[in-house]
């Protein structure tokens, strides 16, 4: 999930971890890390649900917790590192998160798991906003820092869906043994912390900082409201992958192999994280209906793949909707930066994270209850046809957008 640090911080401030610089590459590590851990359990879903026997939708509100942590700590702890410093906060979102794979490493039942998904929320929410103000801290080129800000996070997910699928398929004690491994890369992470100098002078007004600040300004919703439609699908989809998807190739396609659950979040997180890659230096407006449609059409392949029991072509269509995928995040965001001030972006990105999240979530809660009401094969056709139809709605708003503006901009003069 890309990252955006929106603070201004004074000359004095980069200054102050200029020594800091070598760690740039740590830090991002630590960036991938705290995702890769927050896909780790996706693989693991099906087996604590035969393990522990409880119904599709238990399964994803258990995802949907961690979205819910995030999104609490994004909102709240956001701006923290800004006053109280880097290290302090890496700090404590690595000691939170190293409690939350205690608790996933000792879980019995769903209740553990689920304030283990809690905890591991909170934690990664207050650790990517403040990473990425480091990353922007320990070097000269903000778009450096972007690249690894928006890159990371999907490649986080994609590496952790695909270790914990290779950890649980082959290695021993399946539902421990990922945890362990993240384990001991959070102390490690905590090590490189402790040696990092400080980037960020402290100022006052940490109390205040916490109060969230969401904002959708009156002169901007023409340009939000179309965007809606596109962030929605995508985190949708994502939220699909990472609650539902295992099940879908275990059940559906057939696919007992544990590595298959980690696989199938890999092709879209790190499809997506490509995409990001190489589409970077598009402009935003002419990426964003492309992507949405690209995003709707693998969502369609994958589909029909699904009812055909045709694992490959599903494969093949998960990749056309990674590409959509890594696409629309980064064209919402970028349209986001390119329409907020500064004196309104922290409220507004604050707004976007909203929507992403909660599209994340919301839809996973209600699919993993179509899934216990109506059967798998039902609710799995009825969430991809909603992604679709997200899909081609924002497709047709961006479109008459655009042709809005041309008619405002009248016709070019020779």
């Amino acid at each position: 999930m890309p990252v955006k640090s929106e603070t201004v911080r004074p000359p004095a401030a980069r200054r102050l971890g200029a020594p800091g610089r070598g760690f740039f590459g740590w830090m991002g590590a630590v960036l991938v890390l705290f995702l890769a851990a927050s896909s780790a359990p996706s693989p693991l879903y099906v087996v604590y649900q035969q393990q522990w026997q409880f119904p599709a939708w238990v399964l994803t509100v258990v995802f949907a917790l961690y979205v819910f942590g995030l999104l609490g700590s994004l909102l709240v702890f956001g701006a923290l590192s800004d006053h109280l410093g880097r290290r302090p906060v890496l700090a404590a979102a690595i000691g939170l998160e190293i409690v939350a794979l205690v608790l996933f490493l000792t879980a019995q039942d769903v209740l553990v798991l689920s304030a283990a998904r809690v905890l591991q929320g909170v934690a990664t929410g207050a650790a990517t906003t403040t990473l990425g103000a480091t990353l922007v801290d320990l070097t000269p080129s903000r778009g450096r820092a972007g690249v690894v800000t928006s890159v990371g996070p999907l490649g986080g997910l994609a590496l952790g869906a695909l270790g914990s699928g290779l950890l649980v398929q082959f290695g021993p004690a399946p539902t421990r043994l990922v945890y362990a491994v993240l384990l001991v890369g959070m102390v490690l992470a905590a090590v490189v912390v402790t040696l990092m100098p400080e980037t960020s002078r402290r100022r006052p007004g940490a109390v205040a900082s916490l109060r969230p600040r969401v904002a959708m300004p009156s002169h901007l919703r023409a340009d939000i409201i179309p965007v809606v439609p596109a962030m929605v699908a995508a985190w949708a989809l994502a939220g699909m992958y990472l609650s539902l998807g295992p099940s879908v190739a275990a059940e559906l396609l057939g696919l007992d192999n544990r590595l298959i659950g980690g696989i199938v979040v890999t092709l879209l997180a790190g499809t997506g994280a490509l995409a990001v890659l190489v589409l970077r230096s598009r402009s935003a407006s002419s990426l964003l209906a492309p992507s949405s449609a690209t995003l709707g059409i693998g969502t369609l392949i994958s589909l029909a793949a699904v009812m055909q029991d045709a694992a490959w072509i599903a494969a093949a269509g998960t990749v056309v909707a990674g590409i959509g995928f890594g696409g629309s995040v980064l064209a919402t965001f970028g349209t986001f930066a390119r329409i907020a001030g500064p004196h309104e972006r922290s409220a507004v990105f604050a707004l976007a994270n909203t929507i992403n999240y909660l599209g994340n979530s919301v839809p996973a809660v209600l699919g993993g209850i179509a899934v216990t009401a109506l059967g798998l094969p039902t609710a799995t056709t009825v969430y991809a046809l909603v992604i679709v139809a997200a899909t081609f709605t924002a497709c047709t708003l961006l479109l008459n957008q655009a042709r809005a503006r041309g008619r405002v901009a009248g016709p070019a003069r020779p």
